[in-house]
């Protein structure tokens, strides 16, 4: 019952519901469940403690990541089973260093373990940080505009020490209400920072005019050729440039399309300015003085030296090795254009886990249109900078990038002064995934202090301001295209410039807590003896 409680808390403090506030005691009823287990003079508690966290962290990511199953039912079971698999490695190592070292050093550790864990999680190729702690102040920013300097990973230490306060206040045998003064001031107090910082921010930067288009096309039976109501991409591409010009005006210096726009099959890189679409793009802008493009596109790339080909390529035996890729395009009136490739995949749909190592994997991909497989990616965040106005600079974030808030701090420090998310978000059905997306994106805008721009294929498509507020955006499921004014910023905030130092700071003191508690526990191992 105390794991079931947990979960129910958690969930019920998860965007999108305004309901933060259970976050604060949500992990209350977990830490009671481990003081039961741990207060049992009983073989294998350790075993009973797994079992019972397991439980409480598997309903947790059902009742709040269910809806990844509306895209495949598989795919659902397996991200909520290992990830809540995943989750329990940090909790027995709280329980196993409090066993070894004490309840002080075991309740400091559990804090440090957890956030230790969500770094990590961020970083390997299983990584799923939909659940990171930090991620539950999506639908209030006004409480977290300190998170500019610290990060998302800020917030989720903020849950975890209001937690535990809260419990040492229930559990301590003194009557007195004073016991409560701690917790209290660690909870309000932030908030209090967060409304004092948001009330002396101004937006900073120039401001341009944007649209973004959302064209609706069902990604499982209108986009993708084989698709029972398949709309041919000469169709999909005339929407496109019929919804942009209904908000296209003489001020608008960039108009963005949503992921996979360009998707009639493989578009090569290689010789793009002199394709059909490339031809029909420039007579778009040119009708357009001063327009830019930003689009998702499918490309690829051939290696003709198959010895510097990439973990990723793919063979056909007319044409050599090959990446494709989930790209963003920078397209120009001159023609000139730029690509940059998604990076951060979506794991068994984009990619299978280290595919240098695993390359008999790549047959578990899951299909869900278009090209499935191992996509190819690239190192360095880049940016889409506008000709005319290089004070306009677009950071080009694909999709599931944008739940990753170093990952694009990456794209500002190398000039991006707005962020740009093109997106698909129709994999999910009318479910809260596609609506917690869109409240991630407003810590992205805090933690960088950039305006956001965001062009989803079916919702939600808007704009976002540098606190992280919603200024303007489209319904779900209709096709639309809206324009705004933000601001590109030319200033970094301190989380720009540090990054996770939150994260990266308890992943060395989670190495030293598990050396601590090795050697305590040997000690009373040699005690007893």
């Amino acid at each position: 019952m105390l794991a079931f409680l947990s979960a129910f808390l958690l969930w019920l403090g998860w965007p999108v519901k305004p309901l933060a506030i259970f976050l604060f005691i949500g992990w209350v009823p977990f830490l009671f469940m481990e003081r039961a287990i741990s207060a049992k003079n009983e073989p294998k508690r350790g075993r009973t403690f797994f079992k019972n966290a397991y439980l409480m962290l598997l309903l947790w990511n059902i009742f709040t990541t269910y809806w990844v199953s509306y895209s495949t039912l598989g795919g659902g079971i397996a991200a909520v089973v290992f990830n809540a698999l995943f989750m329990s490695v940090p909790m027995m190592a709280f329980f196993w260093t409090k066993r070894a070292a004490g309840n002080t050093i075991g309740y400091l550790s559990l804090p440090v373990y957890w956030i230790a864990f969500e770094q990590f999680h961020l970083n390997w190729d299983l990584s799923w940080p939909w659940l990171t702690l930090g991620n539950g102040f999506a639908s209030l920013p006004s409480w977290v505009q300190w998170y500019e300097y610290t990060g998302f990973l800020g917030g989720s230490l903020w849950v975890w020490v209001v937690n535990l306060l809260v419990f040492f206040a229930i559990t301590s045998p003194k009557k007195k209400a004073s016991k409560w003064v701690a917790p209290a001031l660690v909870l309000l107090l932030p908030i209090a920072l967060s409304f004092y910082i948001g009330s002396q921010y101004q937006e900073q930067g120039d401001a341009a005019e944007i649209v973004v288009v959302q064209p609706n096309v069902d990604p499982y039976k209108e986009k993708f050729e084989g698709g029972e109501g398949y709309i041919p991409f000469e169709q999909q591409f005339e929407r496109l440039i019929k919804l942009s010009e209904e908000q296209i005006t003489p001020n608008t210096r960039f108009v963005l399309w949503p992921e996979t726009s360009i998707s009639n099959g493989i578009n090569w890189e290689e010789g793009f300015e002199r394709t059909p679409i490339s031809y029909t793009l420039r007579d778009f802008l040119n009708r357009h003085p001063g327009l830019e493009l930003v689009s998702g596109i499918t490309s690829a790339r051939l290696y003709p030296d198959s010895t510097k080909k990439s973990a990723t390529a793919r063979f056909h035996e007319q044409i050599g090795y090959y990446d494709v890729y989930n790209a963003g395009l920078h397209f120009k009136p001159t023609g000139q254009h730029e690509f940059y490739h998604k990076s951060k995949l979506v794991p068994g749909v984009e990619k299978t886990p280290y595919p240098g190592m695993f390359k008999a994997l790549k047959m578990f991909a899951i299909d869900l249109g278009g090209i499935a497989g191992n996509m190819g990616t690239q190192e360095t965040r880049a940016v889409f900078k506008h000709s005319q106005n290089p004070d306009l600079v677009g950071a080009p974030v694909v999709c599931y990038e944008s739940i990753y808030g170093e990952y694009v701090s990456e794209y500002i420090r190398n000039g991006a002064s707005a962020i740009f998310i093109i997106t698909n978000d129709a994999w999910w059905s009318d479910s809260p995934g596609y609506k917690q997306h869109l409240a991630y994106a407003s810590l992205r805008a805090i933690e960088t202090r950039r305006s956001v721009a965001r062009s989803a294929n079916t919702g939600i498509s808007g704009f976002i301001n540098q606190k992280g507020e919603l200024l303007q955006k489209s319904g779900w499921w209709v096709p639309a295209a809206l324009r705004g004014e933000i601001r590109f910023n030319q200033e970094q905030t301190f989380y720009t410039r540090h990054g996770e130092f939150i994260g990266h700071g308890t992943q060395w003191l989670a190495i030293g807590l598990v050396a601590v508690a090795i050697v305590l526990g040997l000690i009373r191992r040699t005690a007893k003896r």
